[in-house]
């Protein structure tokens, strides 16, 4: 269930110089978006978030073409502002009177705060082990927080179980259309900085995974439109070894994957133990001739200290994920010297 636009007329009347005037904000393409009357969109500052030369870094690599989308930099501290800035304004616009998550840390905040804004009651379960900035910040902003024993896959079990019975509308990952469209402006904006030239690899942490099938789309619509071409970035998914179920089922040339037993990692945005939209990422993967790969979590710790030293970036483990992976994709020949790279930061450093 996606969202559908009119994109046979925006060909010839919506063209990128109409951007130049606009604000960087993600709300800059809402030709694009889902919201129908501007009235309704709830914004904290979505901000064009930077695309960085990591020249230092990419020595390192043998990577003299080497990219950071710095996410960390909107509201919340991470990409899932996205998201939630997309799915709490068409909740508004809808007249919804309640909305319901179940997370892993970052887009339980996203919500309380966006929710909060709207003046809409947000309802949030996470597991106990959430990091403390997260629950935190949910309990701040108002939010009803509850804390479980289990997973988020559990969270969300609890959450289906309830929503009817309680009002809520359910804003889970790809239980609803709208979170996906704040998620594609990742690949809008990322199409705009280069020139409306992808480049050859996108390398993503992969929790949820609702990044890689949001810019999927958005790369469609742009093509549809006329603004890029055929092009695709090979997309590589980056797991932890501690969960790895989309890891697992590309190894296996799986169509979807199966549970992951006992997840368990320091990136708690990476310990989904099944994605619901586990088939739409596994298809991007393969449809753009990417690939799927682990790393521990002492790889990830690693790279939390490396990023920074050479290139001043503080990031999340999930963030630092995707520089771990280099490593091995590198070696293999996964990505070659004059590959154009970009890696995804999806959030800040979090003490």
């Amino acid at each position: 269930m996606f969202a559908h636009y009119a994109l046979e007329q925006l060909t010839d009347t919506w063209k990128p110089e109409h951007l130049q005037s606009r604000p960087t904000t993600l709300w800059r393409y809402r030709e694009l978006l889902p919201i129908c009357d501007e009235k309704h969109i709830v914004s904290l500052g979505e901000t064009m978030t930077p695309l960085i030369h990591t020249k230092r870094l990419g020595k390192h690599f043998g990577l003299p073409k080497l990219w950071i989308k710095d996410e960390s930099r909107l509201p919340t501290g991470s990409f899932k502002a996205r998201g939630l800035a997309m799915a709490v304004s068409k909740a508004k616009e809808l007249g919804l009177t309640s909305l319901a998550i179940p997370s892993a840390g970052n887009a339980a905040t996203a919500l309380s705060v966006y929710a909060a804004c709207a003046g809409i009651p947000a309802n949030i379960f996470m597991p106990k082990d959430t990091p403390a900035f997260n629950i935190d910040t949910c309990r701040l902003a108002g939010a009803n927080v509850t804390l479980i024993d289990g997973l988020i896959s559990d969270a969300g079990k609890i959450v289906a179980e309830r929503k009817t019975d309680e009002g809520w509308f359910d804003v889970s990952t790809l239980k609803e259309p709208y979170r996906v469209e704040g998620k594609k402006t990742m690949g809008f904006e990322l199409a705009e900085q280069f020139g409306w030239k992808l480049p050859d690899v996108i390398i993503y942490p992969t929790g949820g995974g609702t990044g890689i099938v949001g810019m999927w789309k958005g790369f469609e619509e742009l093509e549809a439109i006329g603004w890029i071409g055929r092009k695709r970035p090979r997309f590589i998914s980056v797991q932890s070894t501690g969960c790895a179920p989309i890891v697992k089922a590309w190894e296996k040339n799986n169509t979807h994957a199966e549970p992951w037993q006992d997840a368990h990692t320091i990136a708690s945005g990476l310990r989904v133990p099944q994605a619901i939209g586990d088939f739409l990422i596994l298809n991007a993967i393969r449809e753009s001739g990417g690939a799927a790969v682990a790393v521990s979590d002492e790889e990830i710790c690693d790279a939390m200290e490396l990023l920074p030293t050479k290139e001043g970036i503080l990031t999340c483990p999930e963030g630092a994920a995707t520089v771990a992976a280099l490593d091995q994709l590198v070696s293999d020949g996964t990505i070659k010297p004059s590959d154009q790279v970009v890696l995804f930061n999806t959030g800040g450093y979090q003490a």
